[in-house]
């Protein structure tokens, strides 16, 4: 694909591929951007090869040979996951989408994926949306649901579990909001329901009040001043909440409780938002 970037050391996939296989068969898409499915929310290269090949090649530095016997389980442990097609154990690829080494059928989803792992991302609340929307498309274009018409149906059904997992993915992600709450749910932390217990006094009556103006007939000028307060309240937030898991992140911190007061007035922001679009266009 024209204007794809070349791929770098950074992706531990990529490293491990012999450099011919990245030139191979252009031609299918069904596995187009696999390659750079370890990276750190940085750009996928989009090289389109047959389906399955780019995922043996990446896998065989990693993988035993062929001759070589499968290491027994250690005592106690639980076995690791097999191919649903063929059965054979499968290398462990942390989440990601993976297609079987031996008969290339798609593997089922993860029931719990790490979504910032699924989309390339460093846990964090500071993200590159650009290379986000770039892993998204890649994704997107390997797991869509229309390059598995002429496979079994269970693998069309793995398809699009896939394709809806990471629709979810990228959605959580893109949103500050949703993206601070999931880390919030990573560290085992959550917005209370029902309560305002967290929230100043102050703020509450500055909301109450918004909505009063909201709820006013006839006020189309006082909704666009609504809606341009709205902007600015939700960048600082968004701001003052990058800098709380900054906090955390260098260990400057170890409190979540700060991130998770800002995210629910950001949360109050944006259904006030919600009701400006409403009164805008009204159904």
């Amino acid at each position: 694909m024209n204007g794809d970037p070349t791929p770098t050391p950074t992706s531990p996939l990529i490293a491990h591929a012999p450099r011919a296989i990245l030139l191979i068969n252009a031609a299918n898409p069904a596995v187009a951007g696999l390659a750079g499915a370890a990276g750190s929310c940085s750009s996928v290269p989009m090289w389109v090869v047959r389906r399955g090949q780019l995922c043996r090649a990446l896998w065989a530095s990693q993988a035993p040979a062929a001759s070589s016997r499968p290491r027994s389980a250690e005592p106690g442990s639980l076995p690791g996951p097999r191919c649903w097609s063929c059965g054979i154990p499968l290398p462990d690829r942390g989440g990601l989408p993976r297609f079987c080494p031996a008969c290339q059928a798609l593997q089922p989803p993860e029931s719990q994926p790490d979504l910032f792992r699924l989309m390339g991302c460093n846990h964090s609340f500071n993200i590159n949306v650009q290379q986000l929307q770039q892993r998204f498309r890649s994704l997107q274009r390997s797991l869509h649901p229309d390059y598995f018409s002429q496979r079994p149906q269970k693998e069309r059904d793995f398809s699009e579990q896939h394709s809806s997992l990471v629709n979810r993915a990228y959605q959580t992600l893109l949103s500050p909001l949703r993206r601070g709450l999931y880390l919030l749910e990573l560290n085992g932390v959550e917005l209370a329901k029902g309560t305002d217990s967290d929230i100043d006094v102050e703020f509450l009556k500055e909301i109450m009040e918004i909505n009063e103006t909201l709820a006013e007939p006839n006020n189309e000028a006082k909704i666009e001043e609504i809606e341009s307060f709205i902007a600015v309240k939700r960048e600082e937030l968004t701001k003052d909440v990058s800098k709380a898991f900054e906090r955390v992140l260098c260990f400057i911190s170890d409190d979540l409780q700060e991130a998770k007061k800002l995210l629910a007035k950001m949360k109050y922001f944006e259904n006030l938002e919600d009701k400006v679009k409403s009164k805008k266009n009204p159904s």
